[in-house]
């Protein structure tokens, strides 16, 4: 995937408002739906290009455009607040042109591209690492994580698994809504798990069955779901100092997860806990998730205390956070 249009901030995929795009240039379907959307509110659109640059063989470009199309047809069904608002999608489109501050840019005519809904708040991964210091209040913990575990019911009740479920792949609105979005590789759920096998998503995210190889189905989200969730509560990354070939050895042959903090309150680590279990089956669904987090109280606070407010390293103290 390359960037080609202007960049949010920080690298990552470009963004540009609706009624930037030159629509005289899209595909019919394209046309018709960023049309729609501009009468509408000029809402703002992401777009994805994922061009070919002219060096790729025609295998690779086969592969690309086949990838391409299992996307949109995920995608284009989709409706929940949780999840990114599909608009458009063009294949082969030719002279398209987006307007950015230095003036417009032109695409190769063999791009594809989807336009979705624009989150101005950004990736979810960036959001967290720029209160990686302060830390989030209970309250903003919870509340982004329902909105994963939400989105996740909502696929999963689709018969949908995402299977690349990581802070990367989630952006928040204006109103710091999280939605889902990056549905590359995502697929229908096979009624066999044997048919769904391999190395598919993000290590440190990626399931033990799914990093061994093994046969897995929509359980693989619930445990990338617990990583995320310790991810949104501590502000951190899981596993900084280990390289690739130590995370899959140690989270599948030594059961490695996150270490929880003690200031976290138990209701949450037992979340956490349940959602990266070894074994598939005692994972809960993630409407039992929605269940579980919904009932947890936030009145008395209970988010990740500071580093400059701990007591030693990493958490220790037995009160609450905010």
């Amino acid at each position: 995937m390359k960037e080609k249009a202007e960049s949010g901030g920080g690298g990552g995929v470009g963004y540009v408002r609706a009624d930037q795009i030159d629509l005289k240039s899209l595909d019919e379907q394209l046309q018709r739906h960023l049309s729609r959307a501009w009468m509408m509110e000029k809402r703002k659109m992401k777009l994805l290009d994922w061009g070919e640059e002219g060096h790729r063989s025609d295998a690779e470009i086969a592969s690309l455009r086949a990838a391409f199309t299992q996307e949109v047809a995920v995608w284009h069904k989709l409706d929940h607040p949780n999840v990114t608002k599909f608009i458009g999608a063009a294949m082969g489109t030719s002279e398209m042109s987006i307007q950015t501050e230095n003036g417009q840019m032109g695409m190769p005519s063999n791009v594809c591209c989807v336009v979705v809904e624009y989150c101005p708040g950004g990736a979810l991964k960036s959001f967290l690492i720029k209160t990686r210091r302060r830390k989030l209040a209970f309250k903003v913990v919870i509340q982004l994580s329902l909105d994963l575990a939400r989105g996740l019911s909502y696929l999963h009740s689709q018969k949908i698994v995402h299977r690349d479920v990581k802070t990367e792949n989630m952006l928040l609105d204006k109103s710091r809504t999280l939605k889902i979005a990056d549905f590359g590789v995502a697929r229908l759920e096979a009624s066999n798990p044997n048919d769904m096998t391999g190395e598919t998503g993000t290590l440190g995210y990626m399931a033990p069955e799914v990093l061994n190889g093994s046969p897995y189905n929509r359980k693989c989200d619930v445990y990338s779901f617990g990583i995320c969730l310790w991810e949104i509560y501590c502000c951190d990354m899981p596993y900084p100092d280990l390289s690739f070939s130590e995370v899959t050895s140690a989270v599948v042959r030594q059961n490695l997860r996150p270490e929880i903090p003690r200031c976290c309150p138990s209701a949450l680590a037992n979340v956490m806990k349940r959602c990266w279990d070894a074994n598939p089956e005692k994972r809960p669904e993630m409407d039992e998730v929605v269940a579980m987090l919904e009932a947890i109280d936030t009145s008395k606070g209970g988010g990740m205390i500071p580093p400059d407010q701990q007591q030693g390293c990493f958490c220790f103290r037995r009160h609450r956070g905010p």
